[in-house]
C-alpha cells in the first residue's frame, strides 16, 4: 500500500522524535534500526526510504535533540521574572539528571558525539552556539567577548556537574554535585560586565 507524501513526512518526523529520545536513553550504539523503528511505530523497512544512512539519522535527531533543549531553556526564561535563575534551576535539578530520554542532548551524548561525522558534530555545534546565545541574553550586562567566555565556561560546568551526578550512586554526593555547580555557575554571571 502507497503512503501518501504527508503521511511519509509524519513517519519521517516520528521517527527522528523517536531517535531523538532512544539515542539520549541508550546511546548511538545502544539500539539498532529494528528498534528505532519499532520506537516510532513503523516496521524497518521504510527506513532507507525516509534516510540515507543510520549516521544521516543520527545527524537529524542530534539536531532535534538539541533544538528541543533550547526551545525547553527559552520556554522556561520566558515564564520566570528571574530567567537566569530558571534556567539554573531547570538544568542542574534532580529532575534533569533523572530525564534520560528527554534530558541534555550534551550531557547523554556529548563523548559519542565527539566520535560521530562532521554533519553529526555540526549538528551539536549549532546546539551548543544556541545554548551559548540564550546564556549571553541571560547575563545581567552581558557585554562582549569575555562575557562570550563566562558563558561558556557556565555551560561546560553545567554540563560537566549533570554529567557527574548521572554516573554516581551516591545520592548525596550527586545533588552535591547539582548545588555546587548552581552556586558557581551564578557567581560567573553575577561577574558579567564586571571586566
Amino acid at each position: 500500500m502507497r503512503v501518501s507524501r504527508a503521511q511519509a513526512e509524519a513517519n519521517r518526523e516520528a521517527v527522528i522524535n523517536a531517535a531523538s529520545r532512544l539515542f539520549r536513553e541508550r546511546g548511538f550504539d545502544g539500539i539498532g534500526l529494528k528498534d528505532l523503528m519499532k520506537g516510532a511505530s513503523l516496521t524497518q523497512g521504510g527506513f532507507y526510504k525516509q534516510f540515507e544512512s543510520k549516521e544521516d539519522l543520527v545527524a537529524q535527531a542530534s539536531r532535534r535533540a538539541m533544538e528541543h533543549a533550547t526551545r525547553r531553556w527559552s520556554a522556561v526564561a520566558a515564564e520566570s521574572p528571574d530567567p537566569l535563575e530558571a534556567v539554573i534551576e531547570l538544568y542542574l535539578s534532580t529532575g534533569h539528571r533523572e530525564e534520560k530520554s528527554d534530558g541534555c542532548p550534551l550531557v547523554a551524548l556529548g563523548a559519542d558525539a565527539a566520535r560521530q561525522s562532521e554533519e553529526v558534530r555540526a549538528s551539536f555545534q549549532d546546539g551548543i552556539q544556541a545554548h551559548l546565545e540564550i546564556l549571553d541574553e541571560l547575563m545581567p550586562a552581558a557585554e562582549g567577548p569575555e562575557d562570550r567566555g563566562k558563558a561558556m565556561a557556565m555551560l561546560s560546568l553545567m554540563v560537566g556537574a549533570v554529567t557527574i551526578s548521572r554516573i554516581l550512586n551516591d545520592e548525596e554526593m550527586s545533588e552535591r554535585f547539582l548545588d555546587v555547580a548552581a552556586d558557581e555557575v551564578r557567581r560567573i554571571a553575577a561577574s558579567a560586565g564586571k571586566a
